[in-house]
């Protein structure tokens, strides 16, 4: 673990001012990447949280060492975490097609809280080391994500169908091909065709069969309005 000189650690004008800027700089980071995907909470709300959790810090040390009043230093810390973990909530909704979607943002805001902790408690090289994986997570690693996702065999889709009465010939024309189609609940969402029953329903593949081989015989199928992978 690298140090740097006391100067970044000791309580000071220039230290507050590094780990303030340097939590501006790491919060903003992640932000740009979640917001350029066009996620809830982007820039500037990022740049918020690690602020907040990097300033929460920075009182924690003054109250110890300026005031001299004995506390334990990750008190105000604890607090920022509960907090961040009330903001997070406002992100996750479920979509009318049963997609849950604002997880990886709310994680992600949760992390820059904790970034902005390590940051102003000085603990320099963990957040440096935690800044870079935590961008690394979210810019680059959904292609890995999404390769293997798509070599699964198990297929989240939402359907419009003619009548209710196709699913069960839906079902059993699957079951010629070895696709078994094991749960199916109705969608809250009004349907694009008028008429058309909404569906959501979940299959899985047998071997030899991908997610386009699947989506292509869905989209053929007589009584099927639309379809879409979710």
């Amino acid at each position: 673990m690298f140090t740097l000189p006391d100067i970044f650690y000791e309580l000071s004008i220039f230290s507050i001012t590094f780990r303030l800027l340097m939590a501006t700089l790491a919060g903003g980071i992640i932000g740009l990447e979640r917001g350029a995907n066009r996620h809830p909470a982007g820039f500037r709300t990022h740049i918020l949280v690690c602020l907040g959790a990097t300033l929460a810090m920075l009182t924690n040390q003054y109250i110890i060492e300026v005031m001299d009043i004995f506390s334990d230093p990750a008190r105000l810390g604890a607090q920022v975490i509960t907090g961040v973990g009330f903001l997070g909530v406002g992100t996750i909704f479920v979509t009318g097609r049963s997609k849950i979607k604002g997880l990886t943002t709310a994680a992600g805001l949760w992390a820059s809280a904790t970034l902005g902790l390590a940051i102003g408690i000085g603990f320099y090289s963990g957040a440096l080391i935690a800044g870079i994986l935590i961008f690394t997570s979210l810019a680059l690693l959904p292609r890995v994500e999404g390769y293997f996702y798509s070599k699964s065999k198990v297929m989240d889709i939402y359907l419009e169908l003619e009548s209710i009465s196709c699913l069960r010939q839906l079902k059993h024309d699957l079951q010629e091909k070895d696709i078994l189609l094991y749960e199916s609940s109705l969608s809250k969402l009004d349907p694009v065709i008028p008429g058309a029953i909404c569906l959501n329903i979940a299959l899985r593949l047998p071997k030899g069969l991908d997610h386009h081989n699947a989506l292509d015989f869905l989209n053929e199928y007589p009584s099927v309005y639309i379809v879409e992978e979710v």
